[in-house]
Protein backbone atom coordinates (compact mmCIF):
# COMPACT_ATOMS: atom_id res chain seq x y z
CA UNK A 1 0.00 0.00 0.00
CA UNK A 2 1.26 3.66 -0.80
CA UNK A 3 1.81 6.22 1.83
CA UNK A 4 -1.29 8.21 0.49
CA UNK A 5 -3.57 5.09 0.27
CA UNK A 6 -2.27 4.46 4.18
CA UNK A 7 -3.10 7.45 5.35
CA UNK A 8 -6.59 7.82 3.44
CA UNK A 9 -7.25 4.09 5.07
CA UNK A 10 -5.97 5.84 8.23
CA UNK A 11 -8.54 9.11 8.15
CA UNK A 12 -11.94 6.94 6.67
CA UNK A 13 -11.62 4.43 10.10
CA UNK A 14 -10.51 7.50 12.39
CA UNK A 15 -11.95 10.53 11.71
CA UNK A 16 -15.10 9.76 13.93
CA UNK A 17 -13.53 8.22 16.83
CA UNK A 18 -10.20 10.64 17.46
CA UNK A 19 -10.89 14.26 17.27
CA UNK A 20 -7.04 14.95 18.53
CA UNK A 21 -5.97 14.20 14.67
CA UNK A 22 -5.35 17.26 12.52
CA UNK A 23 -6.92 16.68 9.10
CA UNK A 24 -5.62 19.84 7.68
CA UNK A 25 -2.27 18.86 8.91
CA UNK A 26 -2.26 15.66 7.32
CA UNK A 27 -3.68 17.43 3.80
CA UNK A 28 -1.05 19.87 3.95
CA UNK A 29 1.64 16.88 4.52
CA UNK A 30 0.08 15.76 0.93
CA UNK A 31 1.09 18.89 -0.62
CA UNK A 32 4.49 18.85 0.03
CA UNK A 33 4.72 21.24 2.93
CA UNK A 34 6.11 20.10 5.65
CA UNK A 35 4.62 18.39 9.08
CA UNK A 36 5.21 17.58 12.24
CA UNK A 37 3.90 14.03 11.53
CA UNK A 38 1.64 12.67 14.43
CA UNK A 39 1.67 12.40 17.92
CA UNK A 40 0.91 8.78 18.27
CA UNK A 41 0.73 8.60 22.12
CA UNK A 42 -1.95 11.96 22.56
CA UNK A 43 -4.11 10.43 19.39
CA UNK A 44 -4.32 7.05 21.06
CA UNK A 45 -5.42 8.61 24.07
CA UNK A 46 -7.89 10.55 22.47
CA UNK A 47 -9.20 7.50 20.62
CA UNK A 48 -9.18 5.68 23.81
CA UNK A 49 -10.91 8.75 25.73
CA UNK A 50 -13.98 8.47 23.10
CA UNK A 51 -13.98 4.47 23.66
CA UNK A 52 -14.49 4.89 27.24
CA UNK A 53 -17.75 6.85 27.38
CA UNK A 54 -20.00 3.99 28.25
CA UNK A 55 -17.37 3.61 31.16
CA UNK A 56 -17.67 7.26 32.43
CA UNK A 57 -21.43 7.06 32.23
CA UNK A 58 -21.13 3.37 34.55
CA UNK A 59 -18.60 5.42 37.09
CA UNK A 60 -21.24 8.20 37.15
CA UNK A 61 -23.37 5.87 37.97
CA UNK A 62 -21.13 4.45 40.76
CA UNK A 63 -20.65 8.06 42.35
CA UNK A 64 -24.13 7.98 42.67
CA UNK A 65 -24.59 4.99 44.65
CA UNK A 66 -21.85 5.58 46.93
CA UNK A 67 -23.53 9.06 47.68
CA UNK A 68 -26.80 7.21 47.99
CA UNK A 69 -24.86 4.73 50.23
CA UNK A 70 -23.37 7.09 52.67
CA UNK A 71 -26.52 9.04 52.95
CA UNK A 72 -28.70 5.66 53.87
CA UNK A 73 -26.37 4.49 56.13
CA UNK A 74 -25.93 7.24 58.44
CA UNK A 75 -30.33 7.55 58.35
CA UNK A 76 -30.06 3.44 59.51
CA UNK A 77 -27.71 4.44 62.08
CA UNK A 78 -29.84 7.35 63.37
CA UNK A 79 -32.81 4.90 63.15
CA UNK A 80 -31.23 2.11 65.10
CA UNK A 81 -30.19 4.48 68.21
CA UNK A 82 -33.77 5.71 68.16
CA UNK A 83 -34.58 2.06 68.19
CA UNK A 84 -32.23 0.99 71.11
CA UNK A 85 -33.89 4.03 72.85
CA UNK A 86 -37.03 2.15 72.41
CA UNK A 87 -36.07 -1.28 73.89
CA UNK A 88 -34.39 0.73 77.09
CA UNK A 89 -37.63 2.24 77.79
CA UNK A 90 -39.50 -1.22 77.04
CA UNK A 91 -37.23 -2.89 79.49
CA UNK A 92 -38.00 -4.15 83.43
CA UNK A 93 -34.45 -3.35 84.12
CA UNK A 94 -34.71 -0.15 81.73
CA UNK A 95 -34.82 3.39 83.52
CA UNK A 96 -38.71 3.16 83.77
CA UNK A 97 -37.42 0.64 86.61
CA UNK A 98 -35.02 2.60 88.31
CA UNK A 99 -35.94 3.56 91.76
CA UNK A 100 -34.80 6.44 94.51
CA UNK A 101 -34.57 6.26 97.81
CA UNK A 102 -35.55 9.43 100.23
CA UNK A 103 -35.13 9.00 103.86
CA UNK A 104 -36.36 11.73 106.19
CA UNK A 105 -33.35 11.00 108.35
CA UNK A 106 -30.63 10.70 106.00
CA UNK A 107 -28.06 11.68 109.05
CA UNK A 108 -28.96 8.29 110.96
CA UNK A 109 -30.40 6.54 107.70
CA UNK A 110 -29.58 5.76 103.86
CA UNK A 111 -31.38 3.32 101.31
CA UNK A 112 -31.43 1.86 98.04
CA UNK A 113 -33.37 0.06 96.22
CA UNK A 114 -33.29 -2.13 93.29
CA UNK A 115 -34.73 -2.22 89.85
CA UNK A 116 -38.24 -2.88 89.59
CA UNK A 117 -38.73 -2.26 93.45
CA UNK A 118 -42.50 -1.74 93.94
CA UNK A 119 -42.84 2.13 95.06
CA UNK A 120 -44.15 3.00 98.50
CA UNK A 121 -43.33 4.53 101.98
CA UNK A 122 -41.88 2.64 105.02
CA UNK A 123 -41.16 3.52 108.95
CA UNK A 124 -37.82 2.43 110.29
CA UNK A 125 -36.57 2.68 114.03
CA UNK A 126 -33.22 2.69 114.41
CA UNK A 127 -32.47 1.34 118.18
CA UNK A 128 -28.94 0.69 117.76
CA UNK A 129 -26.19 0.33 115.25
CA UNK A 130 -24.20 -2.74 114.89
CA UNK A 131 -20.53 -2.37 116.77
CA UNK A 132 -17.58 -4.10 116.09
CA UNK A 133 -15.40 -5.50 119.08
CA UNK A 134 -11.96 -4.42 119.51
CA UNK A 135 -9.01 -4.39 122.13
CA UNK A 136 -5.80 -2.62 122.58
CA UNK A 137 -2.83 -3.05 124.77
CA UNK A 138 -0.75 -0.84 126.75
CA UNK A 139 2.16 1.41 125.63
CA UNK A 140 5.36 -0.15 124.46
CA UNK A 141 7.87 1.96 124.19
CA UNK A 142 8.10 1.47 120.59
CA UNK A 143 6.83 -1.47 117.93
CA UNK A 144 10.48 -3.24 117.52
CA UNK A 145 11.02 -3.31 121.49
CA UNK A 146 11.42 -6.77 123.27
CA UNK A 147 8.75 -7.91 125.18
CA UNK A 148 9.14 -10.09 128.17
CA UNK A 149 8.52 -14.04 128.26
CA UNK A 150 4.69 -14.14 128.54
CA UNK A 151 1.43 -15.63 126.25
CA UNK A 152 -2.28 -14.03 125.85
CA UNK A 153 -4.91 -16.35 124.95
CA UNK A 154 -7.57 -15.01 122.11
CA UNK A 155 -10.47 -16.49 122.47
CA UNK A 156 -13.27 -15.77 119.94
CA UNK A 157 -17.30 -16.19 120.84
CA UNK A 158 -17.82 -18.83 118.21
CA UNK A 159 -15.39 -20.95 119.59
CA UNK A 160 -11.99 -20.91 117.99
CA UNK A 161 -9.13 -19.52 120.03
CA UNK A 162 -5.59 -19.70 119.98
CA UNK A 163 -2.39 -18.79 122.82
CA UNK A 164 0.60 -16.65 121.46
CA UNK A 165 3.61 -16.50 123.65
CA UNK A 166 5.98 -13.42 123.47
CA UNK A 167 9.27 -13.18 124.22
CA UNK A 168 10.10 -16.88 123.49
CA UNK A 169 11.43 -15.94 120.07
CA UNK A 170 9.37 -17.36 117.70
CA UNK A 171 6.03 -15.55 117.32
CA UNK A 172 6.36 -12.46 119.94
CA UNK A 173 9.48 -11.08 120.56
CA UNK A 174 8.12 -7.25 119.68
CA UNK A 175 4.61 -5.81 118.86
CA UNK A 176 5.22 -6.21 115.15
CA UNK A 177 5.82 -9.84 115.70
CA UNK A 178 2.79 -10.34 117.60
CA UNK A 179 0.62 -8.21 115.16
CA UNK A 180 2.03 -11.18 112.47
CA UNK A 181 1.35 -14.43 114.14
CA UNK A 182 -1.96 -12.83 115.19
CA UNK A 183 -3.37 -12.19 111.70
CA UNK A 184 -1.97 -15.45 110.51
CA UNK A 185 -4.64 -17.27 113.42
CA UNK A 186 -7.23 -17.11 110.96
CA UNK A 187 -9.34 -15.98 113.87
CA UNK A 188 -11.60 -13.74 111.91
CA UNK A 189 -9.42 -10.57 113.64
CA UNK A 190 -6.69 -8.04 112.88
CA UNK A 191 -4.02 -7.05 114.53
CA UNK A 192 -2.22 -3.52 114.02
CA UNK A 193 0.53 -1.63 115.74
CA UNK A 194 -0.68 1.59 116.30
CA UNK A 195 2.42 4.63 117.46
CA UNK A 196 1.86 8.49 118.37
CA UNK A 197 4.19 10.67 120.10
CA UNK A 198 3.79 8.43 123.55
CA UNK A 199 4.67 4.98 121.82
CA UNK A 200 2.68 1.72 120.53
CA UNK A 201 -0.26 -0.37 120.94
CA UNK A 202 -1.14 -3.50 119.82
CA UNK A 203 -4.27 -3.21 118.34
CA UNK A 204 -6.90 -6.20 117.40
CA UNK A 205 -9.92 -5.91 115.85
CA UNK A 206 -13.10 -8.11 114.38
CA UNK A 207 -12.93 -8.64 110.46
CA UNK A 208 -16.78 -8.15 110.82
CA UNK A 209 -19.51 -6.50 113.34
CA UNK A 210 -21.96 -8.11 115.45
CA UNK A 211 -22.18 -10.19 118.87
CA UNK A 212 -21.58 -13.44 117.03
CA UNK A 213 -17.87 -11.94 115.55
CA UNK A 214 -16.77 -10.77 119.35
CA UNK A 215 -13.65 -12.41 120.92
CA UNK A 216 -11.97 -12.08 124.13
CA UNK A 217 -8.28 -11.75 125.57
CA UNK A 218 -6.36 -12.91 128.39
CA UNK A 219 -3.19 -13.66 129.25
CA UNK A 220 -0.88 -16.49 131.08
CA UNK A 221 -0.69 -16.04 134.91
CA UNK A 222 3.09 -15.51 135.75
CA UNK A 223 3.82 -17.09 139.32
CA UNK A 224 7.46 -16.45 141.04
CA UNK A 225 9.00 -14.45 143.31
CA UNK A 226 10.17 -11.54 141.69
CA UNK A 227 8.20 -10.03 138.08
CA UNK A 228 8.84 -6.29 136.21
CA UNK A 229 6.55 -4.89 133.36
CA UNK A 230 7.41 -4.48 130.06
CA UNK A 231 8.51 -0.69 130.09
CA UNK A 232 6.25 2.25 129.27
CA UNK A 233 7.66 5.15 127.27
CA UNK A 234 8.64 7.96 129.82
CA UNK A 235 5.75 10.40 130.66
CA UNK A 236 3.02 7.93 129.33
CA UNK A 237 0.35 6.68 131.75
CA UNK A 238 -1.80 3.61 132.70
CA UNK A 239 -5.11 2.74 130.93
CA UNK A 240 -7.82 1.60 132.64
CA UNK A 241 -7.35 -2.02 133.47
CA UNK A 242 -6.91 -4.73 136.51
CA UNK A 243 -4.12 -6.42 137.97
CA UNK A 244 -4.55 -9.56 140.65
CA UNK A 245 -2.22 -10.96 142.87
CA UNK A 246 -2.56 -14.19 144.35
CA UNK A 247 -0.42 -14.85 147.43
CA UNK A 248 -1.43 -18.12 149.35
CA UNK A 249 -4.64 -19.38 147.57
CA UNK A 250 -5.63 -15.75 148.63
CA UNK A 251 -6.10 -13.42 144.96
CA UNK A 252 -6.02 -9.36 145.64
CA UNK A 253 -7.27 -7.23 142.25
CA UNK A 254 -5.79 -3.73 142.16
CA UNK A 255 -7.98 -1.89 139.43
CA UNK A 256 -6.68 1.03 137.41
CA UNK A 257 -7.96 4.13 135.94
CA UNK A 258 -6.85 5.48 132.70
CA UNK A 259 -3.89 8.47 133.68
CA UNK A 260 -2.31 6.34 136.59
CA UNK A 261 1.54 5.98 136.66
CA UNK A 262 3.32 3.01 137.82
CA UNK A 263 4.33 5.13 140.68
CA UNK A 264 0.72 5.30 141.93
CA UNK A 265 0.06 1.54 141.11
CA UNK A 266 3.09 0.52 143.47
CA UNK A 267 1.98 3.13 146.21
CA UNK A 268 -1.15 1.11 145.98
CA UNK A 269 0.22 -2.47 145.80
CA UNK A 270 2.22 -1.23 148.43
CA UNK A 271 -0.80 -0.14 150.99
CA UNK A 272 -2.48 -3.44 150.59
CA UNK A 273 0.00 -5.27 152.71
CA UNK A 274 0.13 -8.22 151.02
CA UNK A 275 3.59 -8.95 151.75
CA UNK A 276 5.46 -7.87 148.34
CA UNK A 277 6.97 -4.91 147.58
CA UNK A 278 6.28 -2.41 144.48
CA UNK A 279 8.77 -0.45 143.08
CA UNK A 280 8.06 1.78 139.53
CA UNK A 281 11.64 2.56 138.17
CA UNK A 282 12.94 3.30 134.92
CA UNK A 283 15.73 2.88 132.42
CA UNK A 284 16.52 4.16 128.90
CA UNK A 285 13.41 2.65 127.40
CA UNK A 286 10.56 4.52 129.78
CA UNK A 287 9.52 3.11 133.29
CA UNK A 288 8.42 0.04 134.45
CA UNK A 289 7.02 -1.40 137.48
CA UNK A 290 8.86 -4.30 139.69
CA UNK A 291 7.08 -6.51 141.98
CA UNK A 292 9.26 -8.91 144.70
CA UNK A 293 7.73 -11.07 147.56
CA UNK A 294 9.13 -9.13 150.82
CA UNK A 295 11.30 -12.29 152.33
CA UNK A 296 12.52 -13.38 148.79
CA UNK A 297 11.21 -16.67 148.90
CA UNK A 298 7.24 -16.64 149.34
CA UNK A 299 5.64 -17.22 145.08
CA UNK A 300 2.84 -14.50 143.82
CA UNK A 301 1.10 -15.19 140.81
CA UNK A 302 0.20 -12.19 138.74
CA UNK A 303 -2.88 -12.06 136.16
CA UNK A 304 -1.41 -10.02 133.50
CA UNK A 305 2.43 -10.55 133.49
CA UNK A 306 3.68 -8.93 130.31
CA UNK A 307 1.17 -6.43 129.44
CA UNK A 308 -2.89 -5.50 130.06
CA UNK A 309 -5.45 -5.30 127.12
CA UNK A 310 -8.41 -2.94 127.26
CA UNK A 311 -11.65 -3.55 125.24
CA UNK A 312 -12.16 -0.58 123.55
CA UNK A 313 -15.74 -2.05 121.93
CA UNK A 314 -17.84 -4.80 122.34
CA UNK A 315 -19.30 -6.91 119.38
CA UNK A 316 -22.87 -6.46 118.88
CA UNK A 317 -25.90 -6.61 116.44
CA UNK A 318 -28.00 -3.55 115.38
CA UNK A 319 -31.27 -3.49 116.19
CA UNK A 320 -34.50 -1.95 114.27
CA UNK A 321 -37.75 -2.42 113.44
CA UNK A 322 -39.18 -2.08 109.89
CA UNK A 323 -42.82 -1.24 109.25
CA UNK A 324 -43.11 -2.83 113.00
CA UNK A 325 -41.36 -6.21 112.34
CA UNK A 326 -38.15 -6.08 114.74
CA UNK A 327 -34.89 -6.53 112.87
CA UNK A 328 -31.92 -8.12 114.55
CA UNK A 329 -28.80 -8.00 112.21
CA UNK A 330 -25.19 -8.94 112.71
CA UNK A 331 -24.27 -5.69 110.54
CA UNK A 332 -25.24 -2.14 109.44
CA UNK A 333 -25.70 -2.80 105.66
CA UNK A 334 -29.47 -4.58 106.20
CA UNK A 335 -31.28 -6.50 103.56
CA UNK A 336 -34.18 -8.79 103.72
CA UNK A 337 -35.98 -6.43 105.37
CA UNK A 338 -38.05 -4.07 103.02
CA UNK A 339 -38.53 -6.76 99.92
CA UNK A 340 -36.00 -4.98 97.25
CA UNK A 341 -34.06 -2.01 99.64
CA UNK A 342 -31.19 -2.46 101.51
CA UNK A 343 -30.39 -0.08 104.51
CA UNK A 344 -27.48 2.04 105.37
CA UNK A 345 -27.43 2.37 109.47
CA UNK A 346 -25.26 5.59 109.75
CA UNK A 347 -26.66 5.87 113.52
CA UNK A 348 -28.57 5.48 116.04
CA UNK A 349 -32.07 7.25 116.60
CA UNK A 350 -33.58 5.05 119.63
CA UNK A 351 -37.76 5.59 119.56
CA UNK A 352 -37.34 8.43 116.56
CA UNK A 353 -39.35 6.80 113.26
CA UNK A 354 -37.94 7.32 110.11
CA UNK A 355 -39.64 7.54 106.66
CA UNK A 356 -38.60 6.01 103.73
CA UNK A 357 -40.05 6.63 100.70
CA UNK A 358 -39.78 4.59 97.85
CA UNK A 359 -40.23 5.87 94.19
CA UNK A 360 -39.10 6.30 90.45
CA UNK A 361 -36.35 7.63 89.38
CA UNK A 362 -37.21 10.83 87.89
CA UNK A 363 -33.81 12.22 86.98
CA UNK A 364 -33.29 8.74 84.43
CA UNK A 365 -36.71 8.41 83.17
CA UNK A 366 -36.52 11.57 82.01
CA UNK A 367 -33.03 11.67 80.43
CA UNK A 368 -34.12 8.54 78.42
CA UNK A 369 -36.87 10.55 77.18
CA UNK A 370 -35.04 13.08 76.36
CA UNK A 371 -32.69 10.75 74.66
CA UNK A 372 -35.28 8.99 72.50
CA UNK A 373 -36.91 13.06 71.33
CA UNK A 374 -32.88 13.85 70.32
CA UNK A 375 -32.63 10.38 68.50
CA UNK A 376 -35.76 10.43 66.76
CA UNK A 377 -35.14 14.51 65.46
CA UNK A 378 -31.70 13.38 64.55
CA UNK A 379 -33.36 10.75 62.19
CA UNK A 380 -36.22 12.31 61.12
CA UNK A 381 -33.93 14.91 60.12
CA UNK A 382 -32.03 13.54 57.66
CA UNK A 383 -34.43 12.09 56.04
CA UNK A 384 -36.02 15.05 55.66
CA UNK A 385 -32.78 16.43 53.87
CA UNK A 386 -33.14 13.91 51.31
CA UNK A 387 -36.66 16.13 49.68
CA UNK A 388 -35.33 19.00 50.40
CA UNK A 389 -35.30 21.05 46.65
CA UNK A 390 -31.95 22.73 45.71
CA UNK A 391 -32.94 26.03 44.37
CA UNK A 392 -29.30 25.37 42.42
CA UNK A 393 -29.75 21.97 41.14
CA UNK A 394 -33.56 22.13 41.68
CA UNK A 395 -33.17 19.15 42.72
CA UNK A 396 -33.36 16.70 45.54
CA UNK A 397 -31.03 14.74 47.87
CA UNK A 398 -29.83 11.25 46.43
CA UNK A 399 -32.69 9.70 48.14
CA UNK A 400 -35.32 11.69 47.18
CA UNK A 401 -36.83 8.84 45.45
CA UNK A 402 -35.79 5.96 47.47
CA UNK A 403 -38.74 3.60 48.82
CA UNK A 404 -37.05 2.88 51.97
CA UNK A 405 -36.78 6.33 52.58
CA UNK A 406 -40.10 7.39 51.25
CA UNK A 407 -41.67 4.88 53.72
CA UNK A 408 -39.62 5.18 56.97
CA UNK A 409 -40.43 9.20 56.60
CA UNK A 410 -44.32 8.00 56.67
CA UNK A 411 -43.44 5.59 59.61
CA UNK A 412 -41.50 7.77 61.76
CA UNK A 413 -44.59 10.40 62.24
CA UNK A 414 -47.38 7.60 62.25
CA UNK A 415 -45.78 5.88 64.94
CA UNK A 416 -45.67 8.64 67.53
CA UNK A 417 -49.66 9.16 66.89
CA UNK A 418 -50.04 6.18 69.00
CA UNK A 419 -52.75 6.43 71.74
CA UNK A 420 -52.60 4.12 74.66
CA UNK A 421 -55.90 3.15 76.30
CA UNK A 422 -55.28 1.03 79.87
CA UNK A 423 -57.52 -2.12 79.89
CA UNK A 424 -58.92 -0.85 82.84
CA UNK A 425 -59.44 2.63 84.53
CA UNK A 426 -58.15 5.92 83.02
CA UNK A 427 -54.90 7.17 82.80
CA UNK A 428 -53.35 10.60 82.86
CA UNK A 429 -50.62 9.54 80.18
CA UNK A 430 -52.52 8.39 76.81
CA UNK A 431 -50.18 9.99 73.96
CA UNK A 432 -46.86 11.71 73.95
CA UNK A 433 -48.71 14.83 74.31
CA UNK A 434 -49.44 14.46 77.45
CA UNK A 435 -45.70 13.97 78.48
CA UNK A 436 -45.25 17.33 76.87
CA UNK A 437 -43.96 16.52 73.81
CA UNK A 438 -44.99 18.12 70.72
CA UNK A 439 -44.80 17.56 66.78
CA UNK A 440 -43.75 20.45 64.68
CA UNK A 441 -44.45 20.78 61.16
CA UNK A 442 -41.50 19.11 59.48
CA UNK A 443 -42.00 16.06 62.05
CA UNK A 444 -39.42 16.90 64.68
CA UNK A 445 -40.42 16.38 68.23
CA UNK A 446 -40.01 19.05 71.13
CA UNK A 447 -40.09 18.76 74.91
CA UNK A 448 -41.59 20.73 77.56
CA UNK A 449 -39.71 20.10 80.58
CA UNK A 450 -42.15 21.38 83.17
CA UNK A 451 -45.11 19.02 81.74
CA UNK A 452 -42.66 16.23 82.04
CA UNK A 453 -41.58 17.01 85.18
CA UNK A 454 -44.93 17.19 86.53
CA UNK A 455 -46.36 13.37 84.79
CA UNK A 456 -42.93 12.26 86.01
CA UNK A 457 -43.55 13.62 89.98
CA UNK A 458 -47.16 13.06 89.88
CA UNK A 459 -48.19 10.22 87.83
CA UNK A 460 -44.32 7.82 87.58
CA UNK A 461 -46.86 4.89 87.22
CA UNK A 462 -49.14 6.01 84.41
CA UNK A 463 -45.75 7.18 82.45
CA UNK A 464 -44.51 3.74 83.05
CA UNK A 465 -47.51 2.20 81.54
CA UNK A 466 -47.88 4.41 78.73
CA UNK A 467 -44.04 2.87 77.59
CA UNK A 468 -44.63 -0.45 78.78
CA UNK A 469 -48.52 -1.40 78.51
CA UNK A 470 -49.97 -4.09 80.97
CA UNK A 471 -46.89 -6.37 79.43
CA UNK A 472 -44.17 -4.72 77.32
CA UNK A 473 -46.97 -3.89 74.52
CA UNK A 474 -46.92 -0.27 74.96
CA UNK A 475 -45.89 3.19 73.24
CA UNK A 476 -42.44 1.70 73.01
CA UNK A 477 -42.49 -1.49 72.14
CA UNK A 478 -44.91 0.01 69.03
CA UNK A 479 -42.46 2.25 68.24
CA UNK A 480 -39.77 -0.44 68.00
CA UNK A 481 -42.05 -2.99 66.01
CA UNK A 482 -42.21 -0.21 63.30
CA UNK A 483 -38.57 0.80 63.63
CA UNK A 484 -37.75 -3.01 63.26
CA UNK A 485 -39.12 -3.36 59.94
CA UNK A 486 -36.37 -1.02 58.59
CA UNK A 487 -33.32 -1.78 60.92
CA UNK A 488 -33.77 -6.11 60.72
CA UNK A 489 -30.13 -7.18 60.17
CA UNK A 490 -31.83 -10.38 58.45
CA UNK A 491 -34.63 -8.43 55.94
CA UNK A 492 -35.09 -5.40 57.23
CA UNK A 493 -35.77 -2.82 54.79
CA UNK A 494 -32.12 -0.80 55.44
CA UNK A 495 -30.17 -4.37 54.39
CA UNK A 496 -32.26 -4.79 51.46
CA UNK A 497 -31.48 -1.78 50.05
CA UNK A 498 -28.17 -1.47 50.81
CA UNK A 499 -27.74 -5.02 49.83
CA UNK A 500 -29.03 -3.75 46.33
CA UNK A 501 -26.58 -0.95 45.99
CA UNK A 502 -23.72 -3.38 47.06
CA UNK A 503 -24.85 -6.06 44.11
CA UNK A 504 -25.33 -2.94 41.94
CA UNK A 505 -22.21 -1.42 42.35
CA UNK A 506 -20.18 -5.61 42.17
CA UNK A 507 -21.74 -5.43 38.76
CA UNK A 508 -20.57 -1.69 37.37
CA UNK A 509 -17.65 -2.71 38.43
CA UNK A 510 -17.59 -6.15 36.74
CA UNK A 511 -18.70 -4.25 33.60
CA UNK A 512 -16.08 -1.69 33.75
CA UNK A 513 -13.39 -4.69 34.36
CA UNK A 514 -15.22 -6.59 31.27
CA UNK A 515 -14.84 -3.42 28.94
CA UNK A 516 -11.38 -2.38 29.63
CA UNK A 517 -9.77 -6.53 29.16
CA UNK A 518 -12.49 -7.44 26.42
CA UNK A 519 -12.32 -4.27 24.50
CA UNK A 520 -10.22 -1.28 25.74
CA UNK A 521 -6.85 -3.43 25.63
CA UNK A 522 -7.22 -4.49 22.26
CA UNK A 523 -8.56 -1.20 20.89
CA UNK A 524 -4.93 0.34 22.27
CA UNK A 525 -2.98 -2.19 20.48
CA UNK A 526 -4.91 -1.85 17.07
CA UNK A 527 -4.80 2.04 17.65
CA UNK A 528 -1.15 1.84 18.42
CA UNK A 529 -0.33 -0.13 15.61
CA UNK A 530 -2.19 2.49 13.15
CA UNK A 531 -1.58 5.65 14.12
CA UNK A 532 1.81 4.12 14.17
CA UNK A 533 1.91 2.93 10.74
CA UNK A 534 0.52 6.26 9.46
CA UNK A 535 3.21 8.52 11.47
CA UNK A 536 5.79 6.44 9.49
CA UNK A 537 3.45 7.08 5.71
CA UNK A 538 3.66 10.84 6.74
CA UNK A 539 7.50 11.12 7.08
CA UNK A 540 7.34 9.31 3.79
CA UNK A 541 4.94 11.20 1.60
CA UNK A 542 7.02 14.57 0.73
CA UNK A 543 9.67 12.62 -0.81
CA UNK A 544 7.06 10.25 -2.80
CA UNK A 545 5.38 13.92 -3.92
CA UNK A 546 8.74 15.03 -5.11
CA UNK A 547 8.94 11.55 -6.90
CA UNK A 548 6.06 11.81 -8.75
CA UNK A 549 6.76 15.12 -9.51
CA UNK A 550 9.91 14.60 -11.54
CA UNK A 551 8.26 11.51 -13.61
CA UNK A 552 5.74 13.85 -14.29
CA UNK A 553 7.89 16.96 -15.78
CA UNK A 554 6.41 19.46 -13.77
CA UNK A 555 8.44 21.84 -11.12
CA UNK A 556 7.53 22.42 -8.07
CA UNK A 557 6.00 25.55 -6.72
CA UNK A 558 8.74 27.76 -5.91
CA UNK A 559 11.74 26.81 -7.49
CA UNK A 560 11.32 28.04 -10.98
CA UNK A 561 14.13 30.43 -12.35
CA UNK A 562 11.82 31.84 -15.50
Amino acid sequence: MSSVSAVNSLLSSTATTTPAISISSILAATAGTSTPGIDVTSAVAAAIYADRAPERAWQADQTTLSSQTTALTSIQTATEALATDMQNLNSLTGPLAARTVTSSDSNDLAATAATGTVSGTHTVVVNSVATTASWYSDLESSPTATLPTSSLTLTTTAGPSATFATGTGTSGDTLNDLATAINGSNLGVRATVVSDATGSRLAIIADTSGTAAGFSITSANYTGTSWTSPDMPTGSTLGANSVTLTIGGTPTTITTTAGETYAQLATAINGLGLGVNATAGSDANGTNLTIASNDGLTPFTINEPAFGFTQSATGADASLTVDGVPIDSATNTVTGAINGVTLNLLGAAPGSPISLTVASDASQVSTAINQFVTDYNTAIGLVNTQFNVDSTTNSQGVLGTDSTVVSLQSALEQAFNYVYTPATGTTSVSTIGDLGITMANDGTLSVDSATLNSALTNNATDVQNFFEGTALNGFANSVYNTLNNYTSPANGAFSVDLNSMAATNTDLTSQINDYETGYIASQQTILTADFSQAEVALQQLPQQMAQLNALLGLTPTGNSNG
